[in-house]
């Protein structure tokens, strides 16, 4: 299978990277932009999570047990989830890198809060695609030296504003590692997410030319 990304709503998403499915903060079952319900989700080899918040965290410990995934996460996190009955766990830690079912996973930095541990985004390198996934973050810098050691294909950028980067914030940040693919997130769930991915767009092409937004609605897929 050709690999893809996935929109489900917010800030989850489905990736395929090596014909390894792989769920990211799946907040679904009471997400109302959610693509889908929990149930409808057959088969994940890998569920990743930025932080601890409700709308992040989500449906990933049901999931996990469910579907026998890996949830991978920020140490406390992982422990957290382990007590809750998932099986298999791997905790790790903003700058660590693990390797999980064939694919290369690394923990960046997120600015932002968290219930439990630290919250960070994920770079997820595959064979032929390399993904980062943002998770909920205020701007910093350090991600250009992170996309220096991991060439980033495609990057999901929140957008929101309030509790992330706003559109021109995102697009200044995008323009420090300049991904081939920027797809715009969490912005639109709620009334306070007041970001607009045609901002976005509009600000990462006067920035950074060379890369392409994509928006998504939640449902739709993009192959790499």
């Amino acid at each position: 299978m050709a690999d893809y990304v996935k929109w489900l709503g917010h800030a989850a998403f489905e990736i395929n990277l090596d014909n390894k499915v792989i769920l990211i903060d799946p907040w679904l079952s009471t997400n109302p932009k959610a693509a889908v319900s929990p149930s409808e989700i057959k088969a994940v080899d890998i569920i990743l999570v930025t932080h601890d918040h409700g709308d992040h965290l989500g449906d990933a410990v049901e999931l996990a047990k469910r579907l026998n995934a890996t949830l991978v996460s920020v140490y406390e996190i992982a422990s957290k989830t382990a007590n809750m009955g998932v099986k298999n766990t791997v905790g790790m830690n903003v700058g660590g890198d693990v390797v999980v079912k064939g694919l290369k996973i690394v923990m960046t930095p997120a600015l932002h809060s968290s219930d439990t541990g630290t919250p960070c985004g994920f770079i997820v390198v595959g064979s032929k695609n390399t993904v980062y996934h943002a998770g909920d973050t205020g701007f910093f810098s350090d991600i250009k030296y992170y996309s220096k050691a991991y060439p980033i294909d495609v990057a999901l950028i929140p957008i929101g504003s309030v509790f992330t980067m706003n559109p021109f914030m995102a697009a200044l940040f995008v323009s420090l590692f300049k991904p081939k693919i920027a797809i715009p997130m969490h912005y639109g769930t709620f009334d306070v997410l007041t970001g607009k991915p045609e901002e976005f767009s509009k600000h990462v092409s006067e920035l950074s030319p060379e890369v392409k937004v994509v928006t998504l609605s939640p449902g739709d897929k993009i192959f790499l």
